[in-house]
Parts: structure tokens; sequence; C-alpha cells
């Protein structure tokens, strides 16, 4: 079955009852609850039935493609961020565009939500970093000190620390309080691609560009204790497990690898995208992986088993980014199509 609405096309995979409701700018898929079961599905919200995981809201208001999608710690607002340079935040729950931010003279690479959830972060081929109020969307300061675009950013968890990856090869500490830096992290870093930092704070994880290895850093004293290697291409994502324990990397070479941090060994290769992989996410509970590629798909993909779960299609064009909602049971994505989607991956209630 194919619909075609308002030239958006959404695929459905199954017969089920659908409401359609016009709201503005996207398109607001409501399953009928007589068609659906979700109770059944509530402790592993990703196994759930294939109509359960198509889009249920497509967000358009970008000009150019979508980089980078970021979710609040609360859940309710989202924010996207596009090669126009600007940065949305939507109301995830209506759709509503809340602000437009702009500020950034190219492109934006990365953006991070605090963990208080008060202040956005944006890394630009600019150069710089912006730190934006997300409720008010007002600019509160700019950090300049990268000499290359600014790749990757990321909030300590205590949320004291900014930490940031550029093509300049240097990875920098920022203070939130005075927007000075603290420390240049040197080691053996080449275009520094993406960043992570583990759930506790002590490590961070980089990849290097052009050796298709990741760096792992212990942040206490900045020191670099051990590498990782093993794609062939070029590690474009980077993801903890809630709990610490793993990390995830997506690659060029079309594969995801988990690894085990501790031993710094690798765990599952997951094989299954037909091009370049451009984000991963954990869920919250850490027993999915999120992949989002450029063959149009995003996978989702059992973390303990290695193995592919389901692959979502809509997009028409490469997916950039993917982040799961803190509830775990929606998904939203980003990509070269301008759109931002929302996967209900299960029924929007807190598992019992």
């Amino acid at each position: 079955m194919r619909l075609k609405i308002s030239n958006s096309t959404l695929k459905v995979w199954e017969a089920v009852t659908l409401v359609l409701l016009g709201l503005g700018t996207f398109v607001f898929w409501n399953f009928s609850p007589a068609s659906i079961d979700f109770s059944s599905q509530r402790k592993h919200p990703a196994k759930s039935t294939q109509a359960n995981l198509n889009a249920a809201l497509t967000l358009k208001g970008h000009s150019q493609p979508v980089w980078v999608v970021a979710i609040d710690p609360d859940g309710k607002t989202l924010a996207s961020a596009s090669a126009d340079n600007t940065i949305i935040l939507w109301n995830l729950s209506t759709g509503e565009q809340l602000h437009t931010l702009r500020g950034h003279s190219q492109w934006i690479n990365s953006i991070a939500i605090s963990p208080d959830g008060k202040t956005l972060a944006s890394a630009s081929a600019d150069n710089t970093i912006k730190l934006w109020d997300v409720t008010t969307g007002k600019l509160l300061r700019t950090l300049r000190g990268h000499r290359a675009s600014v790749q990757s950013v990321a909030f300590s968890p205590d949320n004291s620390t900014l930490v940031s990856g550029s093509w300049d090869q240097s990875i920098k500490l920022w203070s939130l309080a005075t927007g000075k830096q603290i420390r240049t992290l040197k080691g053996d870093c080449d275009v520094v691609d993406a960043i992570a930092i583990s759930p506790d704070g002590k490590i961070l994880a980089s990849s290097n560009y052009f050796n298709n290895s990741i760096m792992l850093w212990d942040l206490g004293t900045g020191k670099q204790t051990r590498s990782l290697r093993g794609h062939s291409q070029t590690i474009n994502s980077l993801a903890f497990s809630p709990d610490g324990k793993l990390l995830a990397s997506g690659s060029w070479d079309k594969t995801i690898k988990i690894w085990d941090v501790a031993a710094a060994k690798e765990i599952h290769t997951l094989i299954g995208h037909g091009d370049r992989i451009g984000s991963v996410s954990f869920s919250p509970d850490g027993n999915i992986l999120a992949s989002g590629s450029w063959d149009k798909t995003i996978k989702l993909w059992d973390v303990s088993a290695g193995t592919e779960i389901r692959t979502l299609k809509g997009h028409n064009d490469k997916v950039w980014s993917v982040a799961f909602t803190p509830d775990g049971y929606n998904l939203a994505s980003g990509s070269f199509d301008r759109t931002v989607k929302i996967w209900r991956i299960a029924a929007n209630s807190p598992p019992r």
C-alpha cells in the first residue's frame, strides 16, 4: 500500500486504519487503537509490529539537508540543525516550530542539549561553537578557539563542561560557567570527526578521520588511554550505551561496531546497510541500537545478539542523524531530504 500526501510519500507496510490530521507544516499519522494492540510490546518496544514503526510525524522547515537532531532530557523539545546554517526547535508532541536559531555563517555539523535541558550547543563549519537558551532561543555565548571546522560537541553529565572536536586536529574542553577554554587534549589525533562522553563523565571517545581509529581519553587527566581499531573507513558517529560499558561506532565502511569499553575489544560488527553510516544511537535501556545510513534507511539492532530487528523506510535521501526520545518509545531522524521524521517505536506510554 502506498499513500501520497501533499508531495510527501509515506510507505505503509501493513493494512491498518490511519487518520490523517493536517496540522500546518507536518503530517501526523494516528494509528487506530482497534488496529494495534501495544500492550504486549511495552517491555521491548522495537519488536512491535512493522505498522507501528511507520513515521508518525514529518517536520518540514529547513531549506537544506538536516545534518543532526537532538532531544532534550524531558522529551518535550526536539532540535534539528541544517546545512542552511540554522537550528530549529520543535515541540515534540505537537510538531509546532518554537524557535529558529540564526547566527552561524556556515553549516552546522553538530548540536547537543545540556543534561539540565537549558542550553543547546552548536558546532559549525565557521570554526565556532555557540551556546543558546533552549527556552527563549536566544544566543548566550560564542566560543572561539578552533582553527577549522568544529565537527562535534558533547556536554559532560555534570553540566559543567563542553567538549568539542575539530578538523584542526584538536579536542577542547570549555567551562560552561565562564565560556573559557579549560584544556586542549593532545595525543594521537588527526582530524576529529566525532566525540562521545561516557555517562559517568570519566571517558571521552573520539574518532580519527584519516586512520579510521577511535581514541579513548581519561577526561580527568586529559590523557589518551587506549585506541580501538577495526573499521576500514572514516568513523562518522560514536555513542556510549547508557551504562557506559559499550561503545558503538558507525563508519563509512557501511558497518557498525560495538565495543567493550573496559576490555577495548570489539564485540559485534553489524552488517546490513548498503551505504555509509551517518549516525548511531542507543535506546535508553541500552537494548536497542538505531543506525541511520546513506542508503536512506534506519535500522534497529538487538545489542546483545548483534542482530537486525527492523528496517525503517520513508526518507527520500540519506539519513544523517538518529536520536531516541528519553522514554525510548520514539525515534527522531534527520535527512538529506530536508525533513525530520519521528518514528513511533511503540505506544507513547511508559513501560509497565
